[in-house]
């Protein structure tokens, strides 16, 4: 075998041995939701992720039902909400793809409780009149 095939096979091994970084894999302790990063992690497990239906409708659950509770508190004629989304309301696809894409622009909120970060980007995006 030429020196030079040898070099390069050589080559090949060493770099199939280096760990490639990839989109993390959710985990059980995701599901707890303690902070804005699991929840996030959650949000965008990727498509080959074995948990990744039961995250993504998680995730979808943790945000609407977070929302839906806000809703209720402030459905009186005294209510003061926090935030006021436009009329007509953004689809739920796109609130949570705009809250995962403020939440990454936005790391120093990762331990944060998630409700807490969301309703920090709800109140940013959509602040009521004062």
């Amino acid at each position: 075998m030429q020196l030079k095939t040898l070099k390069w096979r050589g080559l090949a091994l060493l770099m199939s041995l280096i760990p490639v970084p990839h989109a993390s894999a959710v985990t059980e302790q995701d599901f707890l939701a303690r902070n804005t990063q699991q929840l996030i992690q959650l949000c965008t497990a990727p498509a080959d992720d074995p948990l990744r239906v039961a995250a993504v409708h998680f995730c979808t659950g943790y945000l609407v039902g977070a929302y839906h509770y806000h809703e209720s508190v402030n459905s009186g004629p005294d209510s003061q909400p926090l935030v006021c989304p436009p009329n007509p309301k953004p689809t739920r696809e796109q609130a949570i793809t705009d809250f995962v894409s403020w939440a990454k622009a936005h790391p120093q909120y990762n331990q944060d409780r998630p409700v807490d970060a969301m309703f920090r980007f709800m109140v940013e995006k959509w602040p009521c009149p004062r």
